[in-house]
């Protein structure tokens, strides 16, 4: 057998292993947002069935074999390949994979099922207890898995590089710390400023109906393909790609308040446009996934802040909006974009302004680090989450449901994923500062409602390169600068003061 026909049966392999995960997909969006509440068990069966037969096929011993004799060939010669990059990354994970036995990996994903519908409800009767032993379970399973991929200095390292290859807690923690130490000052002037926003605004009669028919026509006219996807209200939002021509997003509605389904959905939307514009024939590969967590919320927290909270965004939306809600046909565009941009520290993190928004990651990061390290224990969550809550917001939370049961994350595994958020917070920040730069005036183009420049630079630069590199690597060919807070201060402080007049 020649060395093209090794590769490409090893990408028939793949392929036909991601076709077994969009399945796993397809079952996880219908349980976040159609499924009944009495098939939760069954539901965890079929995922722990899928999961282990995924699992034997991503560490069967022919994968093995194949990387062998590929990585010995000339289709490793140019890293930045396609097939080069294919063969590292399937290497990369063939030895991570080979490291967890399947009945931990089936055990992970019966118990991540089993506990998101239990966060659901624990999270509805604000019942800490309801969710504690799922997520003792979580914990533990977790702190093995950790132990079983190894890492150099601590457990978390191991369970941040799923998410954010090559990043280290060390690494995160000298990123977070100017955002530590500016915000709180930031938020402390924009509190005293003389000038207030009028938030009432945002909380009058605002009709389902109308949000969801304004929030599709925001998407639409973004970029998002509505012959390949779909908007559907859930718990907690998130976006899917399940295959190519099936992206999915998510929202949700409460009629007294606007912004968590506005800005809600196009953060999702910023997901599923990477989605979208990701290489389709290399589907099933590396080359067809994004490049990290953090470059993918990168792109969420761009159109949904630096994009559309802008008010060269507004000044092309409002009059639409306006159309849209009766509730804001004599406010003014300036009291309303003031509104939409509000400084105050709140509860809930995805409703949250941009500037505390990094507040919630921040200690999110470090409860995780504490847990991993064994420095904290599951049963301490809710008064450590508190005690830190009213350190960097200076109150604490009046219920669990808005304190340490608000996001869905943990019962999903999920630990080592809440520092992307803050990250992709400072990746965007660079890309905005070179997207200018190359294309010209946004806020310009934004005004006519023209975002299809800004999409199609990302697609280029970002979305079609697939993991041909790391997301630091991504990051300082785009930039020219490795990653740093310094791009988003800067662009707090250019933002924030003048709207506040200080």
């Amino acid at each position: 057998m020649s060395v093209q026909q090794t590769y490409q049966q090893l990408e028939a392999w793949a392929k036909e292993t991601a076709l077994l995960e969009s399945v796993a997909g397809v079952l996880g969006w219908d349980q976040r947002v159609m499924m009944p509440a009495k098939a939760a068990p069954h539901r965890a069966n079929q995922f722990a069935l899928l999961s282990g037969l995924i699992h034997q096929r991503a560490t069967d011993p022919r994968v093995g074999e194949w990387l062998a004799e590929l990585e010995q060939s000339e289709l490793t010669q140019d890293p930045e390949s396609v097939p080069a990059v294919n063969i590292r990354q399937w290497r990369r994970e063939y030895d991570r994979m080979t490291k967890l036995p399947t009945e931990l990996v089936m055990e992970f994903a019966r118990t991540t099922a089993l506990a998101e519908k239990a966060w659901e409800e624990a999270r509805e009767k604000s019942d800490y207890p309801l969710f504690k032993p799922h997520l003792q379970k979580i914990v533990q399973i977790v702190r093995e898995i950790a132990e079983r991929y190894g890492y150099e200095t601590e457990p978390y390292d191991a369970l941040l590089d799923q998410y954010e290859q090559g990043m280290t807690a060390k690494q995160v923690e000298a990123l977070f710390a100017p955002l530590r130490q500016h915000t709180p000052d930031l938020v402390a002037r924009l509190q005293n400023a003389p000038r207030k926003p009028n938030t009432d605004i945002l909380h009058r009669h605002y009709p389902r109906e109308a949000q969801e028919r304004f929030c599709r026509l925001v998407t639409e006219t973004i970029g998002f393909d509505w012959q390949g996807g779909r908007l559907d209200p859930t718990v907690h939002p998130f976006a899917i790609r399940l295959v190519p021509g099936d992206v999915r997003i998510t929202t949700r509605y409460y009629e007294n308040f606007l912004n968590p389904a506005l800005f809600g959905t196009v953060h999702e939307l910023g997901h599923a446009l990477y989605e979208m514009g990701l290489p389709q024939e290399h589907w099933g590969t590396p080359m067809g996934e994004s490049t990290s967590l953090g470059i993918h919320e990168s792109q969420s927290r761009m159109w949904e802040n630096f994009v559309g909270r802008s008010r060269a965004f507004w000044e092309y939306f409002y009059p639409i909006a306006q159309q849209h809600f009766t509730a804001l046909q004599e406010v003014p565009l300036d009291e309303f974009v003031f509104a939409v941009n509000a400084v105050k520290p709140s509860t809930i993190r995805v409703e949250a302004d941009e500037v505390t928004y990094n507040l919630h990651i921040i200690l999110r990061f470090e409860l995780e680090l504490a847990l991993m390290r064994g420095e904290l224990e599951v049963d301490d969550l809710p008064s450590a989450w508190n005690e830190r809550f009213e350190k960097y917001m200076g109150f604490r939370p009046p219920s669990d449901a808005e304190g340490v049961l608000q996001d869905v994350h943990w019962s999903g595994g999920m630990i080592g994923y809440f520092p992307t958020y803050t990250l992709g917070n400072l990746y965007a920040a660079q890309f905005s500062e070179s997207a200018e730069r190359e294309l010209g005036d946004l806020d310009a183009m934004f005004r006519k409602g023209e975002f299809r420049p800004l999409l199609e630079w990302l697609v280029q630069n970002i979305h079609q390169q697939g993991k041909r590199y790391t997301a630091n690597q991504l990051a300082e060919r785009i930039t020219g600068k490795p990653l740093s807070a310094e791009s988003l201060l800067n662009y707090f402080q250019r933002k924030f003061p003048e709207l506040y007049g200080i």
